[in-house]
């Protein structure tokens, strides 16, 4: 675009960023979230935040995200443009070296509302003309312990499974039949289920909360009915992960693998678990609201 100049930003010059107006009304800003770079003491680095600049003025940002140990991006969490700006949006996508996937974040009743709704449209058409593709709306729950904590159904027993190969097997029949959108876009690529079990156990290895605090459930006949890995990710307490393998499903396991993985968080002193899933896992979806984890935001996914 002539007159367009796309670079990313110094450490000198990140308060460029801050620039650009902001109505606040979705991505990482409608909840009050800031900008700031690793040195002060924020979660953006200067070289993964990039502008789009017009006769100096920037009509145009994106900032991806990692978590402090990270040497490449994990999400591109932060894009906008300035109004009118939506072709500068999408060429600053497409030219920036760096590749993520898309979340934007929402408020639960986003298409509720016009001028809500018209930002998160416009933010998805120019990702969209980038090149992007939408993978899968979710849901975000915030549970606190106003919520109250469910009583356990007593239906399951608990155990820390130490060997990453039982976990990885576990994982991979959980997978074998799974609504999951980013496990199901695995499984089609070229490493299949074995891909897609590995990703969800270099997620855990990931987060850094204890390994002992990963769980395998039993049934009372002593089968493995699934997983449950109670977390902590760079923002707090979650819900890492919640699984029932297919010969256990029909008899809503995945609720007391939540409710466990509730108690377990309140436990270790929790004042706040996040959780997500898909919109189209009805089944988790309908658990999760039993257990009193209320629905907090949307999350649009565009890879």
């Amino acid at each position: 675009m002539t007159g367009l100049v796309i670079r990313a930003l110094t450490p000198s010059d990140a308060s460029l960023f801050d620039s650009l107006h902001d109505d606040g009304l979705v991505g990482r800003a409608a909840f009050g979230h800031r900008y700031g770079t690793v040195a002060e003491g924020g979660e953006y680095r200067p070289e993964w935040t990039w502008v789009a600049l017009r006769d100096g003025t920037v009509v145009a940002r994106a900032a991806w995200w990692s978590g402090p140990g990270d040497t490449e991006p994990v999400l591109l969490n932060w894009f906008d443009f300035a109004e009118g700006e939506d072709a500068a949006g999408t060429e600053l996508l497409r030219r920036s070296p760096l590749h993520a996937e898309y979340e934007l974040i929402l408020p639960a009743d986003w298409r509720e509302v016009p001028a809500v709704r018209a930002a998160a449209e416009a933010r998805i058409a120019a990702a969209t003309a980038a090149g992007m593709e939408p993978l899968v709306e979710r849901f975000r729950y915030l549970w606190t312990p106003d919520c109250g904590i469910p009583e356990r159904p007593g239906r399951l027993t608990f155990r820390p499974e130490p060997d990453d190969a039982v976990i990885l097997d576990v994982l991979r029949r959980v997978h074998s039949v799974t609504l999951d959108a980013h496990a199901r876009r695995a499984i089609e690529g070229p490493g299949g289920l074995e891909a897609a079990a590995q990703e969800e156990l270099d997620f855990f290895h990931w987060c850094p909360s204890p390994r002992s605090w990963w769980q395998l459930a039993y049934t009372p006949d002593g089968e493995v009915a699934g997983i449950h890995v109670p977390a902590r990710n760079p923002s707090g307490p979650c819900v890492g992960f919640i699984g029932v393998v297919p010969e256990a499903r029909g008899h809503g396991y995945g609720y007391d693998l939540l409710v466990e993985c509730t108690h377990f968080l309140a436990a270790e002193g929790a004042e706040s678990i996040t959780g997500a899933t898909d919109r189209g896992n009805v089944p988790m979806a309908a658990a999760f609201a039993r257990a009193g984890h209320p629905v907090t935001q949307e999350r649009v996914h565009l890879v």
